[in-house]
């Protein structure tokens, strides 16, 4: 397979690639292309939640995953889900508790735990953000086929398998 060309990517501000040049090590130059696009697709998500729904990123996708878990989930599933300390997941809970987005009932046979679920109210107002942030990642996109996406889906997966591989090779 050819060498990836550096030139083919945009400066943008705060690219993790600026600097590099061909010479710099493979898996080097593919991490940080990594690192930038994520970086780029969170920010602008980021931008367009804030300026099109008065929202954060953190509070869309704990109301993702509640949406998708319609009986509820522990506060410490969610934390595992959304990679993030309960603490942080207890503080955003708290806020969409009092705006009446989410609500927090005991666990079913263990009191000390307990399980969140959007209200009638936080299930309207997700289902009012997700076609336009579905519009957003698809506009994202666009420039990439079915077949390029498809392939990379296959890659970063190949990636992530390897990755687990090795964390649990460490432990």
């Amino acid at each position: 397979m050819d060498e990836v060309d550096l030139t083919d990517r945009a400066e943008v501000q705060g690219d993790f690639e600026t600097g590099l040049n061909a010479d710099d090590q493979l898996e080097l130059r593919v991490w940080l292309r990594l690192l930038t696009c994520a970086n780029l697709i969170e920010r602008n998500v980021r931008q367009n939640l804030r300026e099109t729904f008065d929202t954060t990123l953190p509070r869309f996708d704990l109301m993702a995953q509640l949406d998708r878990a319609p009986d509820g989930l522990t506060m410490g599933a969610l934390s595992r889900r959304m990679m993030v300390t309960n603490g942080n997941v207890t503080g955003l809970i708290d806020r969409l508790v009092t705006e009446g987005l989410v609500e927090r009932r005991p666990a079913p046979g263990d009191r000390r735990a307990q399980v969140v679920r959007l209200t009638r109210a936080g299930k309207r107002a997700f289902d009012g953000m997700t076609p336009a942030h579905a519009d957003w990642i698809n506009e994202m996109f666009k420039g990439l086929g079915r077949q390029d996406m498809t392939a990379l889906l296959r890659l970063l997966a190949k990636l992530k398998q390897s990755l687990a591989e090795r964390e649990g090779q460490e432990k």
